[in-house]
């Protein structure tokens, strides 16, 4: 009977510690588990911070990021021109040529282009975004933003770059090395001499970027501009070299204003 009574008061006992022990040692996993997680919690914020940092300046703020290549690109692209191409010395560069491109880079290619293929084009192409954030294989299956990426392609092409690109370049050519300060002479003078480089610009327009557009409009959307102004460095370099030069008005003599007005050569003494 005493034996039988040890027996229960040990079996007892080791109820006792096995169910205070439990307890215990869940309260120390608890404890351990919390430890490990606040000590790994500054290197999990730090990683968030390098996480946004790592997303990249151009998702965060894709307009000022590609304004900046547009600007700092266009001025580069004119001054590579003028000293590699023309032989230029620093001292002999035309700054107010250069000037042209700084203007034209910052407030169309940086500005107004941007409205027009970011803003303007997701109101016009509905698929565009979707169809921006798939997979090069899942783009391929998604019928819909395929024909829409080509519109874009179309659009650039015919509309874009030769009614409003090359039409703002010249202007804005008129407004830095023009002698008139009058808005519309800027753009009369403008639309006039491209007139006459027409056919050679839009050539060469098409053979770039008609190519060009179709890597383009396939891209992410904050990577779609950084791409075009990468290959816009080359294109203002072509530009620069064939159209950037400030032609310098030819002073009229008094011979020849007389041979326009009476016809007679009038000599000079």
């Amino acid at each position: 009977m005493l034996a039988l009574s040890r027996t229960a008061s040990i079996s007892g006992s080791r109820r006792l510690y096995s169910s205070t022990r439990a307890p215990l040692k869940s309260s120390a996993d608890v404890r351990a588990t919390k430890t490990v997680a606040d000590a790994a919690k500054p290197a999990a914020e730090a990683a968030g911070k390098e996480a946004v940092v790592g997303e990249s300046f151009a998702k965060r703020n894709p307009f000022a990021f590609q304004a900046t290549i547009a600007t700092g690109k266009t001025m580069a692209a004119d001054l590579m021109t003028q000293v590699m191409a023309e032989g230029k010395s620093f001292d002999e560069i035309d700054w107010q040529r250069n000037g042209i491109f700084v203007i034209f880079g910052f407030a169309y290619l940086g500005g107004f282009q941007y409205w027009l293929m970011i803003t303007k084009y997701r109101q016009w192409f509905p698929t565009m975004d979707r169809f921006a954030k798939l997979s090069f294989a899942d783009k391929l299956k998604d019928t819909a933003g395929i024909l829409d990426a080509a519109k874009m392609v179309v659009f650039d092409i015919v509309v874009h770059l030769p009614v409003m690109y090359f039409p703002a370049y010249y202007t804005v050519k008129e407004l830095v090395g023009g002698s008139s300060w009058n808005p519309a002479d800027w753009v009369k003078d403008g639309l006039t001499k491209y007139s006459k480089n027409m056919k050679e610009d839009l050539t060469a327009m098409i053979q770039l970027w008609g190519p060009s557009d179709c890597i383009q409009f396939v891209l992410p959307l904050h990577v779609r501009l950084p791409f075009r102004h990468f290959v816009s460095f080359f294109w203002t370099a072509y530009v620069s070299f064939t159209r950037g030069s400030i032609e310098e008005e030819q002073p009229t003599s008094i011979t020849t204003t007389a041979l326009e007005i009476t016809g007679t050569p009038v000599e000079e003494s």
